[in-house]
């Protein structure tokens, strides 16, 4: 058995960590790049008083091709040192990519996957300082960053191993009194990273041990949430986001992130969405695809959610989707996705690189079904 381990050199855990984040920014040199979401407050109370020498640049969506290179326009004469990112999953990926590019002497299509030319970055990137201030995509602690390219339908990653952030901080203070929306479909997705990778074909020693505990964990700590505030659970959803980085950056993901690029492209809407939406459906799926080691993974992960869920093994995925449905989460149809559009979009995720690791490769009728699925 060969693996590697890839993760940033420092991560901060903890309620209150996020206080360190300035110097440890100021670390790597005097000027910097602040990039945060539409609401600067966090930011702000983050940079208090030490604003000297730094760029603040906002992104109130997920990025596109274009809001990287306006963003990377504006930010290369500024001559900045590091570029900090405080925000959800959106703004980690647009102050990682950008934190590449700032140096990259060619534009960010000579980098892109699939739509691109995909080649390794030229230079090094600018240190980058991830602050999440939702639970959810683990971007903080993951070597890529995800950009929308609507001309194209698709979201494709910018990936180098030298893009993982030196410093990560996170601090579940941070996702205190997240709308319930966004801490539903932001969960959703931190569940689906640590269920991914665990059944991933290309799951290894590390990922099982940060990925397994918090299958159970966080599903037990969304379900809390969506019945009030609940701080506890506000650590362990964090945590569980932060295993489902770490996990998917050493391993994979699998069916769920194979679609959802291509449906996020297609239709715009929110990416925890996307997986929440697809989570039970694909779980069904490769239960029934799988077979051996790959069959009892799958088995064990819908064990898992059956006794948070109160369902049975067999029941689970079903079960996980019809709460989902009840705590408020749409379904495809009403995220935007037409089912003539189910064709294509199979088509086009079956070529996508998080398919690669999925435990078992699936047949377009297989992912069509899964399309076609409803709680």
């Amino acid at each position: 058995m060969t693996f590697q381990i890839l993760q940033p050199n420092r991560i901060l855990f903890g309620r209150g960590t996020s206080g360190q984040a300035l110097t440890l920014a100021r670390s790597f040199g005097s000027r910097g790049i602040v990039v945060h979401g539409a609401n600067p407050a966090r930011a702000s109370a983050l940079i208090g008083a030490g604003a000297e020498g730094i760029l603040r640049l906002s992104i109130p969506r997920e990025p596109l091709l274009e809001d990287l290179e306006a963003a990377v326009a504006t930010a290369r004469p500024h001559r900045a040192d590091w570029v900090l990112a405080v925000g959800g999953g959106s703004v980690l990926d647009l102050g990682k990519a950008l934190a590449a590019m700032i140096p990259a002497p060619g534009g960010a299509m000579d980098h892109l996957e699939v739509v691109g030319r995909g080649l390794p970055l030229a230079a090094a990137p600018l240190p980058f300082i991830a602050v999440p201030t939702t639970a959810g995509t683990g971007a903080e602690v993951t070597k890529n960053a995800v950009i929308g390219l609507p001309d194209h339908g698709r979201k494709v990653s910018l990936r180098d191993d030298r893009m993982m952030a030196r410093v990560a901080i996170v601090d579940p203070a941070l996702t205190d009194g997240c709308p319930a929306p966004v801490t539903l479909a932001s969960g959703l997705d931190a569940v689906t990273q640590v269920i991914e990778p665990y059944i991933s074909c290309k799951a290894n020693p590390f990922t099982d041990a940060i990925s397994r505990p918090a299958i159970g964990q966080g599903m037990a700590a969304l379900m809390r949430l969506m019945e009030g505030e609940d701080a506890g659970a506000r650590d362990a959803l964090a945590f569980t986001s932060l295993s489902g980085g770490l996990a998917l950056a050493n391993s994979g993901l699998g069916a769920v992130h194979g679609l959802s690029g291509v449906i996020g492209g297609l239709t715009g809407a929110a990416h925890g969405a996307i997986c929440g939406a697809l989570l039970g459906p694909v779980l069904a799926m490769n239960r029934r695809l799988t077979t051996g080691a790959a069959r009892a993974r799958c088995d064990e992960v819908c064990a898992m959610l059956a006794a948070v869920l109160g369902s049975t093994a067999e029941d689970a995925p079903q079960a996980l989707s019809h709460w989902a449905k009840g705590a408020g989460l749409p379904d495809l149809t009403q995220i935007g996705l037409a089912p003539s559009a189910h064709t294509a979009v199979a088509k086009a995720a079956l070529s996508a690189s998080s398919m690669k690791g999925n435990p078992v490769q699936p047949e377009m009728a297989d992912v069509i079904g899964v399309l076609e699925f409803r709680a």
